[in-house]
């Protein structure tokens, strides 16, 4: 069996630099929080912050970039809102689609938790107050909907926090919860019109069933396949139409309560990283299995991450423990095996971490959630050269490195870091 990603977004370009220059998607272009691109090797207020500029409002939603644009959902006053900006920090234009839902976490939620997406000529956004739009690259609003007054109200216990993805050509959201209807639905691009809505629902305790991440796609034997994690399953979906093709379970097997899902799953070399039980463990699934049944590999108790996406790339998942007595430690996890390869630790904090790390070339990026930045170099024997920044400010969103800078959204500011 072959897997790979769908990177449909790349077939467009015509940059010999895909990785460096776009960052199309939540998790960067290969969907896997990597990239090629490199970035400051020293993060500093003096030396290498090139601008930061003021936000209109909350958001916990990670920035995207296509080309000489970045674009960033957003609060702007009591209604959702996407902003571009240019490479100088210079807002381009902002637009507003519709009233807002302030989020419930107002220390780490906010309306604006899902990240945009982009195929270079539409930008998708999607808020928790069910307001989800296509906006072209100028800021022209091309159609919107809201999803709560078509499919029915959020019953999540939080904040919304999956972002749109494209697949089948189309962009598709993700609904899964507890106490209402969990399903998968996929609309044109061009006129916002349904293609298709499949139904993805499990029986689980109070909570379980509740998800806050965001699916992936891949190529499996020849299939466009929407690989899903949330509800206690782990599920492959027809991007054609919808339809399940397969689907693994076993990461609850006490049914236990309360086991909400927010890190997503990284995939890499065949195999998805899952990280369940609240944070407290992790698992290798082998997708290469057969393409209506892949099997597990390996699972790992007191590794993990509650919130924080791991990075899978070169057969290697990097797992940083978010919260916990351990938070602050990073794991580097060989993904057929399942064994510990190297293990490191970050300077302690009462703190934890909300982001995701990702990795420039061979250096590796974090956010804390009272705003202190770490930067650290990746060797075959762990992390070296651990560097810290404190801005002060509370970061929830993820980082993103492209076109050798790197950008961080705080709660107040967008953050350009460069050489």
């Amino acid at each position: 069996m072959k897997t790979r990603f769908l990177l449909g977004v790349i077939a467009v370009l015509t940059t010999t630099s895909v990785w460096g220059e776009y960052w199309p998607s939540w998790r960067g272009a290969g969907q896997n929080g990597t990239t090629d691109s490199s970035a400051p090797a020293t993060l500093s207020l003096e030396d290498s912050l090139a601008w930061k500029t003021e936000l209109p409002g909350r958001g916990c939603s990670t920035p995207i970039v296509w080309g000489k644009q970045i674009f960033l959902t957003t609060e702007i006053g009591e209604e959702d809102g996407v902003l571009a900006y240019d490479w100088k920090g210079k807002e381009r234009w902002r637009v507003t689609i519709g009233d807002f839902r302030p989020g419930r976490g107002k220390r780490v939620g906010s309306g604006a938790n899902s990240s945009p997406v982009t195929d270079g000529k539409t930008v998708f956004a999607y808020f928790k107050s069910g307001n989800f739009a296509a906006l072209d690259l100028d800021g022209n609003v091309l159609w919107k909907k809201n999803l709560e007054e078509i499919y029915g109200e959020d019953k999540l216990w939080w904040d919304k926090g999956t972002s749109p993805i494209l697949a089948g050509g189309n962009v598709v959201v993700a609904i899964m919860q507890t106490e209402g209807d969990s399903f998968l639905v996929s609309f044109d691009k061009k006129t916002g019109k349904e293609v298709w809505k499949t139904r993805r629902e499990y029986e689980t305790e109070p909570e379980s069933g509740d998800a806050y991440t965001s699916p992936q796609v891949l190529d499996i034997d020849g299939v466009e396949t929407i690989v899903s994690w949330g509800a206690n399953h782990l599920t492959g979906h027809d991007a054609k139409n919808g339809k399940l093709l397969w689907e693994v379970d076993g990461f609850n097997p006490e049914n236990q309560k309360y086991w909400r899902v927010i890190a997503s799953t990284a995939i890499s070399n065949d195999v998805a990283v899952v990280p369940y039980a609240r944070g407290d463990a992790l698992a290798g699934i082998d997708l290469r299995a057969s393409g209506s049944n892949p099997n597990w590999l390996w699972k790992r108790e007191g590794v993990g991450s509650d919130s924080a996406t791991p990075i899978a790339t070169d057969g290697k998942a990097i797992v940083l423990k978010d919260s916990g007595i351990t938070r602050g430690r990073v794991t580097c996890i060989d993904l057929r095996t399942g064994e510990t390869l190297w293990e490191s630790t970050l300077p302690k904090s009462a703190k934890i971490f909300y982001a995701s790390p990702i990795l420039a070339q061979d250096r590796l990026y974090l956010a804390r959630e009272d705003g202190t930045l770490f930067v650290a170099d990746v060797t075959n024997k762990g992390l070296s050269n651990i560097q810290e920044l404190a801005l002060l400010e509370s970061v929830i969103a993820s980082p993103v490195a492209v076109n050798d800078k790197l950008l961080v959204r705080s709660d107040q500011h967008l953050y350009c870091f460069a050489e």
